[in-house]
């Protein structure tokens, strides 16, 4: 799929809704009614979105209780990324950077992609092999969720702010995309189509670098993005009531 293009018309299965509405939900979870009745907005019978729910179970992408379904521990990181994407909590940039050096060797395939996935959601690019950097305006980072590496932390300052960002990041094709997605969001298209976009739209900012006001480009849309993933959650709680014992609506 190109830049331009926006995700219209793609297959959802049973498991793909299910999963994008437990991904938004609240940490109580939704009731199994409030799930088959979102199903029956994609076209989805509710035997299908039952099964699809006993299935998730049994597989172990799911956990419920009483009838309420919640994402299992699996799912829960992709969650927790997913809203800090949606409410990244950033501070105002000093002018430093933050710099990474992975001075351990020897690590797996395994350990290797799970210190990179570290590394991306905390939006560090990789200056070169081992050496990871960004703007420090991120107000809360912790340690690296990567045991097996051993990380020296620095800060710096750049002699041209503006080079690094465009030599580490994409941003006019971020912007391109972002735009594509805010266009095919409209309210003209079917819910089945704006239900795709607005999960693509929540992929695409967890890939917004985050970066401070003074090294974006001016038209940076990623707040608009926001609240028309916003606008869109708040059209789906209206679709259906929520189960007393929940205490929320689906959302996507």
């Amino acid at each position: 799929m190109s830049l331009q293009a926006a995700p219209r018309h793609q297959t959802m299965t049973a498991r793909s809704v299910v999963l994008s509405l437990l991904l938004g939900a609240p940490e109580r979870g939704l009731a199994a009614r409030d799930v088959v009745a979102m199903g029956r907005e994609f076209g989805l019978v509710d035997t299908t979105v039952r099964a699809a729910l006993s299935r998730m179970v049994a597989t172990g992408d799911l956990v419920t209780r009483d009838s309420v379904y919640r994402l299992a521990a699996r799912h829960l990181r992709r969650q927790e990324a997913q809203e800090a994407a949606l409410h990244p909590d950033l501070r105002p940039w000093d002018g430093t950077w933050t710099v990474l050096v992975v001075t351990g060797t020897g690590r797996d395939a395994a350990a290797r992609a799970d210190l990179r996935r570290a590394m991306a959601e905390r939006r560090m690019a990789e200056l070169r092999e081992g050496v990871w950097t960004r703007p420090d305006n991120v107000a809360h980072t912790g340690p690296i969720d990567a045991p097996d590496a051993d990380v020296v932390r620095m800060r710096s300052r750049p002699d041209d702010d503006t080079a690094l960002v465009a030599r580490l990041w994409d941003t006019a094709s971020w912007v391109t995309r972002a735009h594509a997605l805010l266009a095919a969001a409209g309210p003209a298209g079917s819910l089945r189509d704006r239900f795709v976009t607005n999960a693509a739209i929540v992929r695409h900012l967890r890939a917004d670098p985050w970066l401070p006001p003074e090294l974006l480009p001016a038209d940076w849309p990623a707040d608009e993005l926001r609240s028309t993933y916003e606008g869109f959650r708040t059209e789906l709680r209206a679709l259906h009531t929520a189960d007393p014992r929940v205490g929320a609506p689906a959302t996507v």
